[in-house]
């Protein structure tokens, strides 16, 4: 395979065709089912695809209809929206974490024809919505559904879809994807959105091609490409995740793997051994603090190493590395970060960062371990990346590096960062108000605020809505203290604010680890809404803030704080699926207790 297989490929389905053709009996996706890995090769997953498409002309669906789809992550859902595609249709990704009237919307507003669904468990939300929409006429789980109650629309079950040879559908197949252009419509993602319903984010295939195409050039260019495996984490109905998660994985020939869940996760990395992942940043931020509370008890030695591998990090990333840090990194690689890589599978090229901004502190101590670590930046709009970091171009944490292969970016005059490509999204679904105000002369105003650095890299300051603008006029990033405060071992999470105020104030969530300890070596009784109530624990969470704001100027600090009643969370609707705290939500929840920070 080469390069130029991706700017020369018309639609995703003719890319993972020809893969399969290459690869043959080699594996191309793994899931862990009783305990142990279970893998399909890409003749075998090329098959159900075929299947499965044709399985879904017999049904009736026609070219453009949409196929709602609603899975964990597991080989089923990356066959499943290949068959979708292939069929001539248009793939509905859906949260697994949606609620009945989540499902609603998205039928109602996208239209769809058809839905799989992977378990019954996942089908209790998404059966009621679809008896309501009136709209879906065939139902097609994974796994046995109960379909007692399926008036209404056809109940299949996947097994019998996708059983028998795939000779005259592959044959229907591939007669179908001839017709397919880079321009026609891929899926629709719903983005989980930090406030307000979900909008449809119309992708096609040249958008996501033209994301594989960059992102693989820069593997290409600055690892070599060899048997690549990645782990897939995150949900594969986020747009990060289904493009390189899922597509890039693809046109690179590389395995896929799946992994089991967060409290897995750790587990599955040194079993799978992967090469490269794609991961959110808060995520990092929790494996940074599991291994920082590792290292800690590990004795005065460990902890040395740790601060020595801290300070090379800084001083790299400041552009002031010196002689005496070559003898530094040669004890590193004899002592500490064996053990970190092994941790991480022993073979990993990258971890990838991307679906919300990184703190340059957490990049930098991954890259004091010895792993490398790429920062992107996109959003779904743009199918979903624009920029990455690469060791070429010089890795710099506080920015997300340059635009990738054909993407152009520019900085407005009031400091938006606006994109221009054939990543852009075709428009929102059923949405041209929305659309209009969004892409203007060519260009994807992406509502955030950055700028471009002597390299051309991209510097991202914050979100365009969420800037918190002072009494004063002060303009102040919320995400840059909010990540600097949920560095302090203390804090959990927090979410800061500010609005026409005179001060910044904080709400926060604190680290259980942490209040556990603190409560047994105060001889308090463990009751996390109890200790908060504490004015010694309120203390201690005090002294955390008072040290971010140390590094924060004036108009920055935090002043006062309160505590959240439970963490933030996807089920409590105060987290995205993609771990974005929901500014809206929160605010609506705790808005006497944070005005009242400001009296007296």
């Amino acid at each position: 395979m080469q390069l130029s297989d991706f700017e020369n490929a018309t639609d995703l389905v003719s890319l993972f065709l020809e893969r399969a053709d290459e690869r043959g009996d080699m594996t191309f996706l793994a899931a862990k089912k009783a305990g142990k890995w279970e893998k399909t090769s890409w003749t075998e997953a090329a098959r159900q695809v075929c299947q499965l498409a044709e399985a879904l002309r017999a049904m009736g669906l026609q070219d453009g209809d949409r196929v709602m789809l609603v899975s964990e992550n597991r080989p089923e859902w990356a066959i499943a929206d290949l068959a979708i595609m292939a069929a001539g249709c248009i793939t509905v990704p859906a949260y697994v974490t949606n609620t009945e009237r989540d499902h609603l919307h998205i039928l109602e507003n996208s239209g769809a024809r058809a839905a799989i669904v992977s378990t019954q468990k996942l089908s209790k939300p998404l059966h009621p919505a679809i008896l309501q929409s009136g709209i879906v006429e065939h139902v097609i789980g994974m796994e046995a559904l109960d379909c007692s109650q399926s008036s209404g629309f056809d109940c299949h079950v996947w097994s019998d879809l996708v059983a028998g040879d795939a000779g005259e559908s592959r044959k229907a197949v591939e007669a179908r994807a001839e017709t397919i252009q880079r321009t026609d419509p891929a899926c629709i993602i719903y983005t989980s959105g930090t406030s307000g319903a979900p909008r449809g984010v119309l992708l096609h295939h040249g958008a996501i091609l033209c994301n594989v195409d960059g992102a693989a050039h820069i593997l290409a260019n600055d690892f070599g490409w060899d048997d690549e495996r990645f782990l897939s984490f995150l949900p594969l109905s986020h747009a990060l995740e289904h493009t390189a998660g899922l597509y890039l994985p693809i046109g690179m020939g590389a395995e896929i793997w799946f992994a089991e869940g967060l409290d897995k996760l750790g587990s599955n990395i040194e079993e799978a051994r992967p090469t490269i992942m794609v991961v959110v940043p808060r995520l990092f931020e929790l494996l940074r603090g599991r291994m920082v509370k590792q290292v800690e008890k590990q004795g005065k030695l460990a902890n040395f190493l740790l601060g020595q591998a801290l300070g090379m990090a800084e001083r790299k990333g400041a552009g002031k590395s010196g002689l005496l840090d070559w003898p530094v990194a040669k004890l590193l690689d004899l002592t500490l970060r064996p053990k970190v890589r092994e941790k991480f599978g022993g073979r990993m090229k990258a971890l990838v960062s991307g679906g919300a901004p990184l703190n340059p502190e957490v990049g930098s101590f991954f890259e004091s371990m010895g792993l490398v670590m790429l920062q992107g930046y996109g959003q779904t709009e743009s199918a979903p990346v624009v920029s990455c970091n690469r060791p070429a171009v010089g890795i710099r944490m506080e920015t997300v590096g340059a635009p990738m292969k054909d993407v152009e970016v520019k900085i407005a005059e009031d400091g938006e960062i606006l994109v221009r490509g054939e990543l852009v999204m075709l428009g929102y679904w059923q949405n041209q108000a929305e659309t209009d105000r969004t892409i203007k002369d060519g260009w994807l105003h992406t509502g955030d605020i950055g700028l471009l650095d002597d390299k051309g890299r991209i510097q991202i300051t914050d979100r365009k809505k969420d800037i918190i603008v002072n009494d004063k006029g002060d303009n102040i990033a919320p995400q840059k203290i909010e990540g600097m405060l949920t560095l302090q071992p203390e804090i959990a999470q927090a979410m800061v604010s500010g609005d026409k105020r005179p001060y910044v104030v904080g709400l926060i969530v604190p680290d259980a680890d942490w209040a556990l300890e603190w409560s047994r070596q105060n001889g308090e009784e463990f009751n996390l809404k109890a200790l908060q109530d504490l004015p010694a624990f309120r203390s201690a969470v005090r002294a955390a803030v008072d040290r971010t704001n140390q590094d924060l100027s004036v108009i920055e600090k935090v002043r006062q704080f309160c505590f959240a009643d439970e963490p933030f969370d996807i089920d409590n609707g105060e987290m995205t699926p993609s771990m974005k705290i929901r500014r809206g939500p929160i605010r609506e929840r705790y808005a006497s207790r944070m005005d009242g920070l400001y009296r007296g």
